[in-house]
Order: C-alpha cells, then sequence, then structure tokens
C-alpha cells in the first residue's frame, strides 16, 4: 500500500478573497489604451490608476481610506501631453510617484497627503532624453532618487531623480523593444526581456551583458522577467504553439532550465509580481479572470503550483500592495487591486491561522528605507535593503518632500555615450567654440526667415493682381 507524501509548505492553504464591494472604488473610468503594463499602482497611503483623458494623459490618485464611488470631478494627475503608459511609487518614499508617457517623457510628482481641490499639473521634475514613447519604470531597490527607465527607442535610461541628471544611458544593448525590466535585490543587475526573444542580465555599471539566453520562450508574443530572492529568474511566455508558459532559470547556467510548465492557451501576457518574503509569485493576464500562484524552492520540481483565485470579470490590470502595507493582524500575505472596467477591487490573500498572535515566520523584517544615496551606487557600492520589523504594524511617515537639486542648465542632459570624466579638453574654449557654432545657426535661420517673409510678401501682391483683374 503506497502512501502520497503531501509537500509540507505553510503556504500550502493560502485562499484569495475578494473584498466586499464597500472596500471597492467605484465609477473609475480605466484607460484602454492597448500597452502591457499592470495600469495601476499602489503603496500604503494611495492608490494610482491610469485613466482615460481627453487631451492628454492622466492618472487618477486616491487615499487607501476613500472607497465607494468616485465623484466625476475628483481631481487628476495631468501633465503629458499623450496617454500615460506606465506608473511606479518611490519604494522609499510614499508621496513620490513617476510617471511614462507616450509623449517620450518621464515626470516625477509629489502626491500631498491632503485631498487637492484641483487637477496636479505641476511635476517636481520632466525628466527627457527618450526619442520614442516610454513604457516601462521602474524604481532601484535601495539607491535613494534613481530611476530606469525604457522607452521604444530600444534605450535603458537610468536617472538621478534628484538633480535631474542622466546617470547611465544603455542604447546599444537591445536590437529592438524591451518588454520588461526587472533590479534584482540589491539593485546590482538587471533582468531584461525583448522582442528579439531573448533574455539578459545585465550589469548597468559596467554597460555588460552578464548572460543572456536566446529564446527562453519560442513563442513570438511578449516575455516576462523577475528576479527571485535566490538569485534566479522567473519568466513568463510562450511556446511556439502559443500556450502560455513559465519556466525558471539560473544565470549561471542558462543552457537548460531549471523548470519549465506549459499552461493555457489564453493570448494575455501573464504578469508576474513575486514576494520575495514569502518566495511566492502570482501570475495575472490582462484579459483573465483569475489569479495563479506558485511557490519557488529548492527542491524539485522547484515551481509549486498553490491554488487559483477565480472570478468572474476579467481584469484590465492590477496593483501589488508592498508587505509593509498589509494587515498582520489577519495574516494577510499578498493584497491586489484588480482593474474593472469602471472599478477597482481589492483581492486579499491569507494564510490561515487560528492565533492572533504576529506570524514571526509570516512576516519577515522588510525594508521601505534607502541604503544608499545615488552617487555611492554610481561609483560601484552595493548594499541590501535596510529591513524593518512589522510586528507593530507598518505606520507611514508624515509627508517628505522630494527636493530636486538642479546644476547648470546645461548640464542636465548630457549627450549620450559612455560617462567620462571632466578632463583637460573641457576647459572654456571648448564652449566658446559651441556659442559660435550656435550663433552661426541663428543667424542663417534669421536669414531663412526673411527668405520667407520675402516669398510670402510676393505672393500675397500676386494674389492681389489676379483679384484685381477678376474684378
Amino acid at each position: 500500500m503506497s502512501r502520497r507524501v503531501v509537500r509540507q509548505s505553510k503556504f500550502r492553504h493560502v485562499f484569495g478573497q475578494a473584498a466586499k464591494a464597500d472596500q471597492a472604488y467605484e465609477d473609475i473610468r480605466v484607460s484602454k489604451v492597448t500597452w502591457d503594463s499592470s495600469f495601476c499602482a499602489v503603496n500604503p497611503k494611495f492608490l494610482a490608476i491610469i485613466v482615460e483623458a481627453g487631451g492628454g494623459g492622466a492618472f487618477i490618485v486616491l487615499p487607501l481610506a476613500k472607497t465607494g464611488r468616485v465623484d466625476k470631478n475628483y481631481p487628476l494627475v495631468t501633465g503629458h501631453t499623450a496617454p500615460v503608459l506606465d506608473i511606479d511609487w518611490c519604494p522609499h518614499n510614499d508621496n513620490v510617484i513617476a510617471s511614462a508617457s507616450d509623449d517620450t517623457t518621464i515626470m516625477v510628482w509629489q502626491i500631498p497627503d491632503y485631498t487637492p481641490m484641483r487637477n496636479i499639473t505641476e511635476p517636481i521634475i520632466t525628466l527627457e532624453g527618450h526619442s520614442k514613447r516610454v513604457g516601462i519604470l521602474s524604481w532601484h531597490p535601495t539607491a535613494r532618487n534613481v530611476l530606469l527607465s525604457a522607452g521604444g527607442d530600444n534605450v535603458i535610461i537610468i536617472w538621478n531623480v534628484g538633480t535631474g541628471e542622466v546617470l547611465l544611458s544603455l542604447d546599444d544593448i537591445h536590437p529592438d523593444v524591451i518588454h520588461s525590466v526587472c533590479w534584482n535585490s540589491n539593485g546590482s543587475l538587471l533582468a531584461t526581456t525583448c522582442k528579439d526573444k531573448t533574455l539578459r542580465i545585465i550589469d548597468p555599471r559596467k554597460g555588460q551583458v552578464v548572460a543572456e539566453r536566446f529564446a527562453a520562450h519560442e513563442g513570438m508574443r511578449p516575455m516576462r522577467a523577475v528576479f527571485t530572492r535566490q538569485g534566479q529568474i522567473f519568466t513568463t511566455g510562450f511556446t511556439r504553439m502559443s500556450q502560455r508558459e513559465l519556466g525558471l532559470w539560473d544565470p549561471n547556467n542558462f543552457e537548460e532550465p531549471v523548470a519549465l510548465q506549459e499552461m493555457d492557451t489564453s493570448n494575455g501576457v501573464l504578469l508576474p509580481f513575486y514576494d520575495p518574503d514569502s518566495s511566492i509569485v502570482y501570475l495575472c493576464g490582462k484579459g483573465d479572470s483569475s489569479i495563479r500562484y506558485f511557490e519557488i524552492t529548492e527542491e524539485p520540481p522547484f515551481v509549486h503550483y498553490l491554488n487559483t483565485f477565480s472570478s468572474k470579470e476579467p481584469q484590465r490590470g492590477m496593483g501589488f500592495m508592498p508587505k509593509r502595507g498589509l494587515d498582520v493582524s489577519k495574516c494577510e500575505i499578498a493584497r491586489f487591486y484588480k482593474l474593472h472596467e469602471r472599478k477597482c477591487e481589492p483581492i486579499i490573500m491569507t494564510v490561515p491561522r487560528k492565533s492572533d498572535l504576529f506570524q514571526d515566520d509570516l512576516y519577515p523584517d522588510t525594508g521601505p528605507e534607502p541604503a544608499l544615496e545615488a552617487d555611492e551606487w554610481l561609483s560601484g557600492q552595493d548594499a541590501e535593503p535596510v529591513l524593518i520589523s512589522l510586528r507593530d504594524g507598518y505606520v507611514p511617515p508624515k509627508h517628505r518632500e522630494l527636493r530636486v537639486t538642479k546644476r547648470n542648465i546645461l548640464d542636465v542632459r548630457p549627450p549620450p555615450g559612455p560617462r567620462r570624466s571632466q578632463s583637460a579638453s573641457d576647459t572654456p574654449l571648448s564652449q566658446q567654440h559651441t556659442l559660435e557654432t550656435l550663433l552661426e545657426e541663428i543667424k542663417a535661420l534669421r536669414e531663412q526667415v526673411q527668405a520667407q517673409e520675402r516669398r510670402i510678401t510676393a505672393l500675397e501682391n500676386m494674389l492681389c493682381e489676379l483679384v484685381d483683374g477678376t474684378d
């Protein structure tokens, strides 16, 4: 008589539950833009959702407690001249959010703790450096004010938001459109996926590809990749027969996958949301009506299916609450904010426990504070996140202002190319030469304008003569 051995795991019985109707956010016109981002970002203070807006792009920011019906005149965050494609809250300051748009710019916003009376239209800073739409944003996990952006120009730019400067520009690594970018836990490496079907591990400060794997998933549809706690890469993609597939890879040996599992034949790209504290990955497909979740361990088959949360309505997007925003008294290990066509619905993932005491094994220390300054990270330093305990719950700090220190305006947009130190050739003589070149161009443009004015005058005279002749 054989006995089936059940795998031991404290997350085996995790279950999902939609919040009650009065805890949802109603009457929100969720954006209809066809872009594979989550359209929603959430932190312990605010919920941000990309919405439909006339005359440009906008998103709405609601205090978490403001549930129920949202007034149609509720102030928006507006400023982009084209649709907003991605938004991301700063992990070290709950009042700061970045937005990326089809208008090629990134804007960083300071959200007040009080409800504004009118639209927020003035960002703290606008970052301009991409030549095409910007569709991906990601804050550095441990360095203060470091923001990554990736655009349709196949370029990744890493910014110092505190000064508005480009720290690094990776413009010759990806030959095609970038589908996803993810930092590792200390922000020393990037995992990227691209339309050329290649999964790359990049050292951004060296500007080098450390490892790469062609056709991690053989299908042509977009791939996604995230780093795990152990330094492995978890990916979602499609097979050659358009079946959805998930994979686990070791960057030190990309020849064979650690795990590869086929799933279903749906069209939606699977967005992976990874929780490093529990090592659970949640898969949410756009257009799906379910969230599947898996535990990643070091024992075969390495990626263990846990359960599926299903509902009737398909999801337009999804927000994922950081661990410090969860209710530890209810053993809540994840909370999602599911976007419908006209509302946002919280979904709570819970581990059933009988005790009301704080569960140390479910809530290891987590980190909201930066461990490095931008210049320290750029110089080559790495640091693990600064951790705090959730034993007494997390209390968001009061409003902290992001100060932008603008340097010489001529230095705000350095020319693309490798960074180099100040040398003897960077003298006032070269600046004088640049000034002379600019003056010559201005002179040529003036002459061109004068020539066009003379031509317009001549054409107007001819038109008058023709009119007089017909009379």
